[in-house]
């Protein structure tokens, strides 16, 4: 059988939390859920010039000729899905992409290096998130690296050293830009930030990396409300400040140490002093699930 070396963008999508989808709805309509999400994201791939190698269970393969492809069809998936309520319910989707060397065999099917470290950028991400290698980085255009910020370090089987991973803020739509990814955490104070919600309670140090609080198992601070997405807000440190960032479907209500309350919706606010903010009801509002926060 013919093989070819090529170079490629390799991008793995699956479904977060199936598992529980299946409990939560029955076996069925999580079928159906899941094949209509698989046919929309292979319609964002296809948008961009990209190809599903295969799809296994929940998750797609697709490979693109650039990076600058392969990190649109990933916005065009997040977005898309996350947004999608055909079924009473959006989904949340993972997505890992990689450049490099691969073996492209005869019959389409590839396999090799850009594989390999794809599947293992698909297995550090958290649901909502886009994460991508430094190699990926390198190859974007301007705009596309402008949106990346680098998320961490991270052993790749087959790699002496760890590699560095970046993640894709897609969710932004109102961000300053950076000149660069290393201006998002600049020389500063030590700090820290207490978050409390009910009698659980979480310390987050100015080296924490970023933090995403919702309803669903996968976030780093589960809070139990209703009207909460599952990965709902990120709290992350940018020059010396922990940023509160929405990334919800109902927004994000703050209380801020002057007293004020502050709507976000895919926005992004720096906390100071000590406040609050609720997931998807205001503040004020009579049941609201408060979580309570103090910078130090």
């Amino acid at each position: 059988m013919a093989q070819r070396n090529i170079k490629c963008s390799i991008m793995f999508a699956d479904v977060a939390g199936s598992t529980k989808l299946y409990e939560d709805v029955g076996d069925d309509k999580a079928r159906t859920m899941i094949s209509h999400t698989i046919e929309s994201m292979t319609k964002s791939t296809q948008a961009m010039r990209g190809r599903v190698i295969k799809t296994i269970g929940d998750e797609i393969m697709c490979v693109f000729v650039d990076a600058d492809s392969a990190v649109k069809a990933a916005y065009d998936i997040q977005e898309t899905v996350s947004n999608d309520f055909t079924y009473g319910r959006a989904l949340s989707i993972r997505i890992g992409a990689h450049f490099g060397p691969a073996i492209l065999e005869s019959d389409g099917d590839i396999y090799g290096d850009a594989v390999n470290v794809a599947a293992r950028m698909a297995g550090i991400a958290k649901a909502g998130q886009i994460i991508i290698t430094e190699d990926t980085v390198e190859r974007l255009n301007e705009e596309l690296k402008a949106d990346t910020r680098e998320f961490d370090r991270a052993p790749v089987k087959g790699k002496k050293e760890p590699m560095i991973i970046y993640e894709v803020m897609w969710a932004q739509e109102d961000v300053t830009r950076m000149a660069a990814p290393n201006l998002l955490a600049a020389a500063a104070a030590p700090m820290k930030m207490k978050l409390r919600w009910r009698d659980k309670q979480l310390e987050l140090a100015d080296s924490s990396g970023v933090t995403v609080i919702g309803r669903g198992d996968q976030a780093d601070f589960v809070v139990d409300d209703k009207l909460a997405s599952r990965m709902h807000v990120r709290i992350e440190v940018r020059r010396g400040k922990f940023v509160v960032i929405d990334q919800s479907t109902n927004g994000t209500f703050v209380r801020t140490n002057d007293g004020r309350e502050v709507y976000l919706r895919r926005e992004e606010l720096p906390l100071t002093g000590a406040g609050c903010f609720s997931l998807g009801s205001p503040v004020s509002a009579e049941n609201a699930e408060l979580i309570y926060y103090i910078v130090e």
